[in-house]
């Protein structure tokens, strides 16, 4: 029962109004815009390690997959999940909003991929998603990233 409510929440969090404005500075929304293009970049080389950089050493990414909890596993989750099992490529992340969440910021949009499972025909795949953005030295790093793949968009 409390997976259930934990996910009625995730999801509530995913229907925001895309129509509405960022709510940080605009400087930081572009700082967290320019960051979120690096991790598409990253993750289409294929490159566990460079994607993994993006987070915070203590970050949690929530996947349908799973929890991965920590640097070290979430970039054994890429490259075991995403690269190996997958086989994903061309992934692209739109930016719906940039949010003030205490003294973090928060980016949600949507995302989509394409996948190349061993056996099946590649498929297009996407849904929603959530990264939590907090300051490690003078950048932005991920400290949370939850999605879902509800399909793309």
């Amino acid at each position: 029962m409390r997976l259930l409510h934990t996910l009625a929440a995730l999801a509530i969090s995913f229907v925001l109004p895309t129509f509405a404005q960022d709510t940080v500075d605009p400087q930081v929304a572009q700082q967290i815009r320019a960051l979120v293009a690096k991790y598409d970049e990253v993750f289409s080389r294929r490159d566990p390690a460079a994607v993994a950089a993006l987070f915070t050493e203590d970050a949690v990414r929530v996947t349908p997959r799973g929890t991965f909890t920590g640097r070290a596993a979430i970039e054994k989750s890429f490259a075991d999940g995403d690269y190996q099992f997958y086989h994903s490529t061309d992934l692209f992340i739109n930016v719906d909003r940039v949010i003030a969440d205490r003294n973090e910021v928060r980016s949600i949009g949507k995302w989509s991929c394409d996948i190349h499972e061993p056996g099946r025909l590649p498929e297009h795949v996407g849904g929603r998603y959530s990264m939590l953005w907090v300051h490690d030295g003078d950048t932005w790093k991920i400290h949370e990233n939850t999605y879902d793949d509800s399909g793309p968009d």
